[in-house]
């Protein structure tokens, strides 16, 4: 029974995997890394798309990283069993598990109702919402696994907490750390709901964050429910790099975890 269940569920991920890159490298050509998004009935790639997603991901990350790193270390090494620790570590597995689209409402609710547009900066901020649950838990999980000797061997040194932090204990946890970054990466890369209520879409190049930005998945999700084949096609080659994406920061961080606890 073991090895029938195993056998079923590996076939429907054969047959979607296989139905993806099928479909998808059909239509994987320069001109999708080249050319904007088309019309109906015209030719064009998903170049706008890709950089939205692009900028709006880094900025989400470079955003949403900090404040978890220094929410994590605050309840690893400050105050481990304060009530304020508690309470924090309670709500962030509220929003590790919270719906995307929660966030999504959040941030429409918080930013774009207020000004009154949809915009690249409230779709960065509600990614960076999304890291900062990862981001906390991976450095509180990781900063704890830390021996205690190596803590006490810094102080008897005479070096202050904060030293003791930015050279023992993250130095000891760096591959952790970085590995969430990453699953935090890949988590908010093929986002769609937080998009559609936050940046919405564009389909000519934009640099300006304060104006509706396009992006990558809320490109697939559009184009795939459109009767037109050539927007279907687009759709299918821009699931196949997300999911390329994906896989790759997935290997990376496994690579990064196995390296860590080998050292």
């Amino acid at each position: 029974m073991c090895w029938a269940g195993t056998l079923f569920g590996l076939a429907w991920l054969v047959l979607i995997l296989g139905a993806l890159i099928y479909e998808g490298a059909r239509g994987l050509t320069p001109a999708v890394f080249t050319e904007m998004t088309p019309p109906p009935g015209a030719t064009g790639g998903l170049l706008n798309a890709i950089a939205g997603s692009l900028v709006m991901t880094v900025i989400g990350v470079v955003v949403g990283t900090p404040l978890g790193m220094l929410a994590g270390t605050y309840m690893a090494e400050y105050g481990r069993y304060s009530k304020l620790s508690m309470v924090v570590r309670f709500i962030n597995d509220i929003l590790l598990s919270a719906p995307s689209i929660v966030i999504g409402l959040f941030v429409y609710t918080v930013v774009v109702a207020r000004v009154g547009h949809f915009s690249g900066i409230a779709g960065a901020l509600a990614l960076a919402v999304l890291v900062v649950p990862v981001v906390v838990r991976t450095t509180e999980d990781m900063l704890l696994l830390v021996p205690g000797p190596l803590r006490e061997a810094a102080a008897a040194l005479g070096l202050p907490r904060s030293h003791m932090l930015l050279r023992v204990a993250y130095r000891a946890a760096k591959s952790g750390i970085v590995t969430g970054v990453l699953l935090a990466v890949a988590r908010v890369s093929g986002e769609t709901a937080p998009l559609l209520f936050t940046s919405l879409n564009n389909q000519f190049w934009s640099t300006d964050l304060n104006a509706p930005l396009s992006s990558l998945p809320v490109v697939i999700f559009q184009f795939a429910l459109s009767p037109y084949k050539d927007w279907q096609q687009l759709a299918w080659t821009g699931a196949l790099l997300v999911t390329i994406a994906v896989l790759l920061l997935s290997i990376t961080a496994r690579a990064l975890s196995s390296g860590g606890k080998h050292k």
